[in-house]
């Protein structure tokens, strides 16, 4: 049985927790979650790291919100470089889903973001613990979370 954990923060105006669980239970069976919920997301390393280590997860979504002020954006790269760091010290993926509040024109936009961003990095989860073929068959099809996938590039 895989352990799937799942950070989030309160920070955020949505709950993108719900929605990556609603998703995973979709996909299929065999794997437990395991959600740890901070503050914010200067947080979320330290909650993978707990997930990884004391939780034993297999792997980490990690979910937050960036909000518009610059000093929000600062504290968006301090918190994906404790990603990296967490996720290359533990050997095991960490899917950061971060929805900059400033990417929707109005609230119904970020609403939709907040669900299809956190469903689809689930998605990518799921594929990554057990159907690691579907990833490769998506390799260079320039998918994208949340708004329309971009596509391959078409040389003529």
């Amino acid at each position: 049985m895989k352990r799937i954990g799942i950070a989030d923060t309160t920070f955020a105006q949505y709950d993108m927790a719900a929605a990556a669980v609603d998703e995973l239970k979709r996909q299929g069976g065999g794997f437990t979650i395991v959600r740890y919920t901070v503050p914010g997301i200067k947080d979320l390393p330290v909650a993978c790291k707990i997930l990884f280590e004391g939780q034993k997860c297999d792997i980490v979504i990690a979910l937050g919100m960036v909000g518009r002020q610059p000093v929000d954006k600062e504290c968006a790269l301090v918190a994906d470089y404790g990603l990296q760091l967490v996720q290359t010290e533990a050997g095991k993926h960490i899917l950061g889903v971060m929805v900059h509040e400033d990417e929707a024109k109005d609230e119904a936009e970020l609403a939709f973001l907040f669900d299809q961003r956190s469903r689809e990095h689930a998605i990518n989860c799921y594929d990554l613990l057990f159907r690691p073929e579907d990833l490769r068959k998506r390799a260079g099809t320039g998918q994208r979370e949340g708004f329309a996938d971009a596509g391959p590039v078409r040389v003529k």
